[in-house]
């Protein structure tokens, strides 16, 4: 086999508020065949997450930012093309951390998981069974640690990391309040998921309608959202609540701090008379629970116990719109690209 062309997206600008189609660029770039304990890989499905908007902006964060004329950082689902390693050969699927490109030339060694082509679908590896999942599983079963009876509200119940959310604490015997943009949304969560109560955060009277459906106030709260959600959510949290923080997508295409009142001070003191936990988090915290998750989110797959949606864009040139559609919500399910 010769080298091949590789097709990739990489940063061209650094976004102020959303990102735009003109600060990417799609690149043409020949890749070698593998050296010794190489990989080659094809990817076949790349993941949108809100967290690559954060790795656009330059300054200190968790990871480091994408540099300008790099590739756009994201996982893959890969097929191996061609391999100098002994561990994998040509038509392994496996997961991957391949980017906004269609190859991508691997050090085997860094190869952790290969995929079941059948069970469940690769893709899902981007989703309910991958890091989005994963946030879900670790968030709620370390920090959230809901107990049968009580009242857990999640917000973004539609996407990946939420609606897993939604289920987990169901199975867990919680009473759940899911919260979404748009009346498909709630009615999926309502009728696929079976939550309890599904409310839109875009009703003028949201916030007297989430009072409404907490009467005995909210032991549990999943916050990847922030914005008017937040603020909503904060004075209905009961003594010794629990709040995992993994987003806060309402504010990632902030070009600047959100006009006051400061709020900060009532945050605070919410915190402290009423004794609530709060605690950021990232899954790769919580890596040791990683195959127990493997093995019970696969068993909840296969017995329908977990249910999923993924929102498919089809073509790795419809990445940057597919992101910033994300951002604002739009996405329906885990979105993922197929190229």
């Amino acid at each position: 086999m010769s080298a091949i062309t590789n097709t990739r997206i990489v940063l061209a600008a650094r976004p102020q508020g959303e990102p735009k189609a003109s600060e990417f660029r799609i690149e043409q770039a020949p890749l070698p065949l593998p050296a010794r304990g190489q990989v080659l890989l094809r990817n076949r499905w790349l993941s949108l997450d809100p967290y690559m908007r954060g790795r656009m902006n330059e300054g200190r964060s968790y990871a480091p930012p994408v540099a300008l004329g790099e590739v756009m950082d994201g996982g893959t689902v890969s097929e191996v093309v061609e391999s100098a390693h002994a561990d994998w050969k040509p038509g392994d699927l496996v997961l991957a951390h391949g980017g906004w490109q269609t190859h991508v030339l691997v050090d085997g060694d860094t190869l952790r998981r290969r995929l079941d082509p059948d069970d469940p679908p690769p893709s899902t590896a981007l989703g309910v069974y991958g890091m989005p999942g994963f946030t879900a599983y670790a968030g709620l079963h370390e920090i959230g640690r809901p107990a049968a009876g009580e009242t857990v509200v999640v917000a973004a119940a539609a996407g990946p990391v939420g609606a897993t959310v939604a289920q987990l604490a169901k199975l867990h015997g919680a009473r759940v309040v899911a919260i979404a943009g748009g009346q498909a949304k709630t009615a999926w969560l309502r009728g696929e998921l079976g939550v309890d109560v599904a409310l839109d955060h875009r009703a003028t009277d949201f916030a007297a309608r989430l009072q409404a459906a907490v009467p005995e106030g909210i032991d549990v709260y999943f916050e990847n959202v922030g914005g008017h959600v937040f603020d909503a959510v904060l004075p209905l949290l009961n003594d010794y609540a629990r709040v995992p923080v993994c987003g806060l997508v309402a504010h990632y295409n902030d070009a600047a701090p959100s006009p006051g009142p400061d709020r900060v001070p009532a945050l605070l003191a919410t915190i402290l008379t009423r004794r609530i936990t709060v605690r950021g988090f990232l899954q790769s915290d919580f890596l040791s629970l990683y195959p127990e998750f493997l093995r019970q989110m696969g068993q909840w797959l296969r017995q329908g116990k977990v249910k999923y949606r993924e929102d498919v864009i089809e073509g790795l040139e419809n990445a940057p719109a597919g992101l910033a559609g994300l951002l604002r919500g739009e996405n329906f399910g885990k979105r993922v690209v197929k190229l």
